[in-house]
């Protein structure tokens, strides 16, 4: 629960969570989401106040919990206390410093963590085990160094690797580290950097700038100490809010007087909610003491932005990983792929294969000894201890076979994944050249994972949309104007006029006519100028240029939209407003403002002229405002026309009307409105109701249409991915309405789909309606094309009721059974929980995209997080995996880069673990004709070399450069991703059919070898081939069967992948005569003296070299010719049309399609009319009345009284002034 102060002195501590309650607890995430409208009753759950978060281990810290094991920190005990202009007091309670980190690793934590990562891949513990063993004498058949030797440089290019990423990071964290902001030192601000911010001190923020850390305001540039922030980085929302200093700080608008504060503050302890915060400001002022109460009203985020407000002053109570964005969100994890555990798993199969090996070629060994003691006399076997022999044997063939464990896949694999990360930061079709934005990926171990993706969950605004509103079109008295007309949509001289549209510029020539017409545009448009709560700001430098401040972005561009159609909103007072039509300017009296809510759907202003008329504006919902028309009011039916046409666009429409009001019905209502103003009880029923009283018999004026302007070619791309099996869950802080029409935009939502809606307030409720939805779907027994018809609605209260432990599954169930799942008005970390509940329970690899610091939570929870560089910031750009510049990279990120590196790395694992069992499986049936002794056929340098120098480079070229289809096709055919997801290129079959190819060719490569050898072993030169000289000719037959099953597998052949598999068998004939001559010479191969020209000069070898891969490769080149001609696979029929480059002849309906959707949306938009629009809710009339832009400023932000701002604030206008309306 919140701290609950008994007295002022001593609040509660604050106990934190523990681990299993932060993941579960649904309250943490239930009320997450409440606005400021439920602050005063909501109640902070457990899991939102961790004393202290999750942080990497570091040596300073825990030597500070050492010495404070006996109880907790002294700071921790009771409210936290931050005292006022004593830097000194605060250094000594040890607050956390204001740095952030998104790094992996630091200067303690790098070598344990790496280690640990490294180690918990089984090969590289079998490897480090190997190499311990080979350090036992008399036990390796091979070089003692061989496997350390290789181990080292395996781990040395992986740290490489790592330390370069982890770089990366680091550079972005201190970039915004060294950020700089104007801190408060002896009297006068002073710049200083993020970093050097404490708790206690006082900064300055200025307009456009973000904070630093978790601030309370104390005063601002503007009345009443009210200022504006944009919050979307943190909720998403791009609508300013609202925050207001406290009236006893407010006026402390000098630097010397904020320098003379003393006190302290008490506050809660850092949590994790966003919406909520309790504290105390105990201000000494000599002798005059104050207690101010502190609320969410005062409290100023990190990760917000200051916005259209000259400068605040604030104090700094949370810094660094203290701030609530960083508690919501998680410490950067250490991610594996899917095939990397799939990897661990059949390394063990390959463990246990060798050990396997090695019981048999020990138990053998033993046996043959025992049996055949008499014929083996040479060998001095009397008075063997066999049980020693046979454990020693165990470990001496435990390393001869340890080589078909590769060692040099793992660095392939580093390097393979680093190029493939290349290559993808280098494609110019998802360079963002607008903004010189390019692809990178910041954790290239992951790239095979993008193209097994089976769930997306995606921020809405910044990700899916532009964060720009744009007046599109309207309809005034039956008439559509637009900026931009369709050609069918355009207005011919014969249509009727409710037919077509016109453009603005026809509307601005009919405004200067003298007739009806003109007379109804003229009132649409003020309208629009004056019924509204925004703020405008004068640019300094350009004082024609205006600026809007909006807590509704909707409000801002209606706003700006009638700003070019003549009618500019230039300035308010509390009282009034001022426009200006050519030229002129008029203020007009506001008499009062009924608010919005999303129960009445609407607002009105109520306005005298300075002629003395009342009118009424009201705009809101169409259902609200037809409503609400007077009877036979004109241009009804093709007002709803227009609407359902701007609809179909998926355009956010609102209508406009008007009511004139005689003076004696006006002074009536206003006794009422004033009684329901100061009710004491049920206030805003009661306002409400006085509302509905005057809100009547309405004049149609029109309607109007805004975009919420989509990314470009989001809808496609969305489309391409839902074709390719991704499903796709929006998780958004937006609205529920704002949420639903965006997803019919982006074609998340179709027309014909069956909208499940999730909006309760009690858990009971909540689960409830979960179950019943389940039900109604279980009983129907529906399929995969039903599944298609049904999209999930969830709002963020009862996504915290439904995240429960008891609940949870049930919702996931209904989840899965949608095509489509948006969840609205979520906070950050139940972005995060809904991504890890997901997680948890099934087996698809996620992605998650955001562009935000409140993504930040939900991008790390994910297997795969994109961050994308945008208008919210770089935050989730920067802590992501993987970061791009529009959404519709999304598409060929995932079905073209993705495909291809899932098909690369697939093949560069299964053809790794094929040449090494192919290889060494000839030393398993060695042991067969040498008594199991354990002797090697192959030199013991020779065979290292196998894997790090003559068959390093065909996994190279196959993981970097092989296309199995081009990327034009797997974009024209989304559905081959789905091969991906079904993991087909990399699974037990096909590892089991690998292998047993490998052990296939190796028994061929030792049969035949022994066979044409055997009875030829007396050579032309009248000496007799040796053993090195018959597994010279077997390994080099070996490479070269190897190699030429790299050729069979490659799709694509590159000047790269003829260098790198003919090439490489061409090094390995180049190297071998010198290393025949060099190792006899150096000692490091004897065995090899004179062995030279009894191979090149031997037919017998050059046959052997050339027919054992042909013998071999007959198999696999008769399996290719069937699967592909009797049993193919959905991407073989598009290899065939690549390759015969076949025209594909599918039918086009397009068209056809785009009627149909069109016709559905009508249907959709006569069926669930409602409002389309974002508006705040409710405290915008205090806000406008405090407002004077007509005041000039000083310096400071003071206000200067002066003749024209006290004729301003008397809210009527000059009797000289003209009247423009």
């Amino acid at each position: 629960m919140a701290p609950k102060y008994e007295g002022v002195d001593i609040p509660l501590a604050v106990t934190g969570a523990q681990p299993d309650e932060e993941a579960h607890t649904a309250a943490s995430v239930a009320h997450g989401v409440l606005g400021p409208e439920a602050i005063q009753t909501r109640q902070v759950p457990l899991s939102e106040q961790e004393s202290e978060p999750r942080q990497d281990f570091d040596i300073i810290s825990w030597w500070r919990r050492v010495r404070h094991k006996d109880g907790p920190a002294h700071h921790t005990i009771g409210p936290r206390i931050v005292h006022l202009n004593d830097p000194v007091a605060n250094r000594l309670l040890s607050y956390r410093a204001n740095n952030i980190s998104t790094t992996k690793y630091n200067i303690g934590t790098f070598l344990p963590k790496f280690l640990m990562e490294q180690f918990s891949k089984y090969a590289n513990m079998f490897f480090l085990i190997t190499a311990i063993i080979q350090q036992v004498p008399n036990v390796t058949p091979f070089n003692r160094y061989t496997t350390i030797g290789t181990l080292m440089v395996v781990l040395i290019v992986s740290a490489i690797k790592e330390l370069t990423e982890d770089f990366k990071r680091r550079k972005s964290d201190r970039e915004l580290n060294h950020s700089r902001v104007l801190r408060l030192q002896n009297g006068v601000f002073e710049e200083c950097a993020w970093i050097d911010i404490a708790v206690g001190d006082i900064i300055k923020v200025e307009s456009g700038d973000p904070f630093p850390a978790d601030v309370i305001l104390l005063a601002s540039s503007e009345p009443e100490g009210l200022c504006y922030v944009e919050t979307s980085n943190l909720d998403g929302e791009t609508n300013l809010k609202i925050k207001q200093a406290h009236p006893d700080t407010g006026d402390l608008i000098n630097p010397s007087a904020l320098a003379e504060l003393k006190g302290k503050l008490l506050s809660e302890h850092p949590n994790s909610s966003l919406y909520t915060y309790e504290g105390t400001l105990k201000l000494e002022m000599g002798s005059i003491k104050k207690n101010i109460p502190l609320t969410p009203n005062q409290m100023l985020l990190r990760g917000a932005n200051l916005r259209n407000t000259r400068w605040v002053y604030g104090l700094v109570v949370f810094t660094g990983h203290e701030t609530k964005l960083l508690r919501n969100a998680t410490a950067s994890p250490i991610k594996r792929t899917a095939i990397e555990h799939m990897l661990n798993k059949q390394i063990v199969i390959l463990f246990i294969m060798l050990i396997l090996l090695a019981l048999i070629s020990s138990l053998g060994n033993v046996i043959t000894e025992v049996t055949s003691g008499k014929k083996l006399d040479y060998l001095y076997l009397d008075n063997v201890n066999y049980a020693s022999v046979f454990f020693k044997n165990i470990l001496t063939y435990w390393v001869l076979f340890s080589a078909m464990i590769p060692i040099s896949l793992f660095v392939t694999l580093e390097l393979v994944r680093y190029y493939q990360a290349y290559l993808i930061s280098s494609d110019l079709d998802i360079y963002y050249e607008e903004q010189d934005i390019a692809t990178v990926c910041r954790t290239s171990s992951l790239v095979e994972e993008l193209g097994q993706v089976g769930f997306i969950f995606s921020d809405k605004t910044g990700t899916l949309t532009c964060n720009v509103m744009e007046f599109k079109a309207c309809s005034i008295a039956g008439v559509c104007y637009m900026y931009d007309i369709p050609e069918d949509k355009r207005h011919h001289a014969d249509d009727d006029m409710s037919t077509g549209a016109f453009k603005f510029s026809v509307l601005l020539d009919k405004l200067k006519a003298d007739d009806n017409e003109s007379k109804l545009l003229n009132d649409f448009l003020l309208h629009l100028a004056s019924c509204h709560t925004v703020i405008p700001e004068v640019d300094e430098e350009n004082p024609s240029k205006i600026k809007y401040q909006a807590a509704s972005p909707d409000e801002g561009a209606l706003v700006e939209g009638a700003a070019k159609l003549g009618y500019k909103f230039i300035g308010r007072t509390p009282k009034a407003i001022i426009l200006e039509n050519d030229g002129m300017e008029a203020s007009i009296e506001l008499l009062n403002v009924c608010e919005f809510n999303s129960t009445r759907k609407r607002m009105s202003t109520i306005f005298r002229f300075p002629d003395g008329r009342i009118r009424l504006f009201c705009k809101g919902a169409d259902t609200v405002i037809f409503e609400r028309l007077a009877e036979n009011s004109p241009h009804v039916t093709a007002t709803t026309k227009h609407l359902e046409e701007f609809a179909v666009e998926g355009l956010r429409t609102l209508c406009i009307a008007y009511r004139d009001i005689p003076e004696d019905e006006y002074q009536r209502w206003a006794a009422v409105y004033d009684e329901a103003a100061t009710a004491m009880t049920d206030r805003q029923e009661k306002l409400e109701a006085a509302a509905e009283l005057i809100e009547k018999d309405l004049c149609l004026l029109g309607a109007t249409a805004i975009e919420d302007k989509l990314q470009d070619g989001v809808p496609d791309t969305i489309h391409n991915l839902q074709q390719a099996g991704i499903r796709i869950w929006v998780l958004t802080g937006d609205r529920q309405e704002t949420a639903i029409n965006i997803g019919m935009s982006c074609k998340l939502l179709a027309e014909d789909m069956n909208l499940l809606i999730v909006n309760e307030e009690t858990r009971e409720d909540t689960v409830s309606n979960i179950e019943q939805k389940l039900e109604a779907i279980n009983s129907q027994n529906i399929g995969e094309a039903d599944i298609d018809s049904l999209a999930l609605v969830i709002d963020g209260v009862s996504l915290g009721f439904a995240l429960e432990r008891a609940s949870e599954k049930k919702f996931l169930e209904l989840a899965c059974k949608c095509k489509a799942v948006i969840c609205c008005r979520v906070s950050p970390l139940q972005k995060s929980l809904v991504v890890r509940l997901v997680k948890r329970h099934l087996t698809s690899i996620l992605l998650a995209i955001g562009d935000g610091a409140n993504d930040v939570s939900m991008i790390q929870a994910a297997h795969v997080g994109v961050g994308i560089s945008g208008m919210e910031g770089t935050q989730a750009a920067r802590s992501a995996d993987i970061a791009i510049g529009q959404f519709r990279y999304l598409e060929k990120l995932l079905l073209v880069h993705g495909l291809w590196n899932y098909n690369r790395t697939s093949k560069v694992i299964l053809y790794s673990f094929y040449k090494n069992v192919a290889i060494n499986t000839t030393q398993f049936f060695f042991g067969f004709i040498n008594v199991f002794s354990g002797q090697t056929m192959y030199e013991s340098w020779t065979l290292t070399m196998f894997n790090v120098v003559f068959t390093i480079l065909p996994p190279f070229a196959l993981g970097v450069f092989d296309q199995f289809v081009s990327a034009r096709l797997l974009v024209r055919y989304p559905q081959l991703y789905r091969l991906g997801q079904r993991n087909v290129f990399f699974n037990r079959a096909a590892f089991s059919g690998w292998i047993l190819n490998g052990l296939y060719h190796g028994a061929l490569i030792f049969g035949l070898s022994v066979a044409a050898y055997k009875g030829n072993l007396a050579l032309g030169s009248g000496k007799a081939a040796d053993l090195w000289v018959w597994g010279t000719a077997a390994y080099t037959a070996g490479i070269l069967t190897v190699l030429s099953k790299a050729a069979l597998i490659t799709s694509t052949w590159t000047k790269i992948t003829v260098v790198a598999i003919p090439g490489s068998f061409a090094l390995w004939m180049l190297i071998l005569p010198l290393y025949a001559w060099l190792a006899p010479l150096t000692g490091i191969a004897k065995i090899f003296e004179g062995i030279l020209p009894q191979i090149y000069g031997s037919l017998t070898f050059w046959a052997l070299t050339f027919l054992i891969p042909i013998m071999c490769l007959m198999r696999d080149i008769a399996w290719k010719y069937y699967h592909r001609m009797y049993l193919p696979s959905s991407y073989h029929f598009v290899q065939e049309i690549q390759k015969y480059n076949i025209a594909d002849y599918r039918p086009r309906m397009q068209q056809f399609q785009k009627a149909i959707r069109k016709v559905r949306q009508v249907q959709r938009m006569r069926k669930q009319r409602g409002f389309a629009f974002s508006q705040v809710e409710e405290g915008q009339t205090q806000i406008v009345r405090a407002y004077d832009t007509t005041i000039a400023r000083g310096l400071l932000g003071e206000t200067a009284d002066h003749d024209v701002a006290q004729t301003a604030k008397s809210g009527t206008a000059d009797s000289e002034s003209p009247y423009i309306f």
